[in-house]
């Protein structure tokens, strides 16, 4: 059962008590991420994140990696395009502690100068590990062509030419807009008494006040057509191919899951059967949704040799046309539904799971679902609903073709997709 509070500073609060666990997490998700930073901020979010745990004004960046360790708990963060999350896993009796961290890192942080500059070369380090790792700047590639100008296609890791240039001055001037009480939400799932939970996050967060934050509203994305490519001097080529799909809180959520799981989701769906076990095409095919508060995409990626590429991307569209002309089995519908579920439900059975899914969706939705109104969502689906979801992925007309290898071979590619 979630219950819903407001701290005497507004920030909102929601909860999940699940008495038969030892463990608590704790998650603090900001309305901050790479799609409310301009062009020259790109990167910030991410930026902030990292200085966090670089020291506060009563603990050194080495005493905040040691506070939770030194009980056996955990201390993370992550940055997305559009919200930002620092969160914390220890065992009931150490809650206390956990939230006094979490609250000296986003109050009392000093941004360092001298950290800020060693950080910079860390972030720089990461971004070229990205560099690196072919399938992620196929990904990257593909979100930049397809969302176009709209801040969904911008890079959650920023350039290396923002990085450099970032000031204690700037950081702080972004970091006083976005991260506020109005623009949080406190997310708590596990074992803990209720009323000393109240107590305690009165205490280290209830006293924050800063000037209420304006909420930026974005405009929906819209998806766009075409082609990039990019070399690199590697063995396989890698292929992302873009097509429009749907934002959180859409009808065709689940109905377009479900079809995920037939077309390209897992080991027994199309995609893995036909090019990668019957044709021994690929080692890596799958499709997945990604959707979002201002918009959606839906992708499908394979890596291959260069000289499969075009057997590849004729397979893929043999599939695309299989689904909309000749249709899904009901024993497909059946297992990928069945399939839905429990991936659901197994993805739920840790406090830190539980934490993240109230969390992110008080914060971008408004809204929490309990696992039993999410299982009655997935039931309703019917084959006609997934069909509607096909349509609307592959009938509008947009495409976008990302492709890296040593060879452009997507003139090649682009009449068979």
């Amino acid at each position: 059962m979630y219950k819903r509070y407001e701290l005497s500073n507004g920030i909102q609060v929601i909860t999940e008590k699940i008495p038969h666990f030892r463990s608590v997490s704790i998650g603090l998700w900001f309305r901050v991420g790479s799609v409310y930073e301009n062009s020259s901020q790109n990167g910030l979010s991410h930026f902030i994140e990292h200085m966090l745990f670089k020291g506060t004004t009563s603990r050194s960046a080495k005493d905040i990696a040691n506070a939770l360790d030194a009980v056996g708990g955990q201390l993370n963060a992550f940055t997305a395009k559009e919200c930002s999350c620092f969160y914390a896993k220890v065992i009931d009796e150490h809650l206390e502690l956990a939230l006094e961290l979490l609250s000296d890192m986003v109050l009392n942080s000093t941004f360092n100068n001298g950290e800020l500059e060693k950080e910079k070369g860390v972030i720089l380090e990461e971004i070229a590990m990205y560099e690196d790792s072919p399938d992620d700047v196929v990904h990257e590639l593909l979100s930049s062509k397809f969302f176009g100008s709209h801040p969904l296609g911008r890079p959650i890791l920023g350039i290396a030419k923002n990085i450099k240039e970032y000031t204690q001055n700037g950081i702080l001037k972004y970091y006083d807009l976005f991260y506020s009480p109005g623009n949080l939400v406190i997310s708590i799932a596990g074992n803990f008494n209720r009323q000393d939970l109240i107590k305690l996050l009165e205490k280290y967060f209830g006293g924050w006040y800063k000037p209420g934050h304006e909420y930026i509203q974005l405009q929906f994305a819209s998806p766009h057509n075409g082609i990039s490519y990019k070399y690199k001097d590697i063995e396989q080529a890698h292929m992302a191919i873009g097509y429009p799909g749907v934002s959180l809180g859409d009808d065709d959520i689940y109905p377009l899951m479900v079809f995920n799981n037939i077309f390209g989701g897992g080991m027994s769906s199309r995609l893995f059967q036909r090019i990668r076990e019957d044709n021994g095409l690929a080692y890596s095919v799958f499709s997945f949704p990604s959707s979002y508060k201002h918009g959606g995409l839906f992708t499908i990626y394979a890596g291959m040799k260069s000289e499969q590429t075009e057997r590849v991307a004729s397979l893929i569209a043999d599939e695309i046309d299989s689904i909309k002309d000749t249709g899904i089995t009901n024993n497909e519908f059946s297992m990928a539904r069945e399939q839905l579920k429990g991936n659901y439900i197994l993805g739920l059975e840790s406090t830190g799971s539980r934490m993240t899914a109230i969390g992110k969706n008080q914060l971008l939705l408004g809204k929490v679902l309990s696992p039993d109104e999410i299982m009655q969502k997935i039931d309703n689906v019917t084959l006609d609903s997934v069909y509607q979801a096909v349509n609307r992925v592959f009938s509008k007309g947009y495409k976008t073709i990302a492709f890296v290898s040593r060879e452009d071979l997507t003139v090649n590619i682009q009449d068979i997709l």
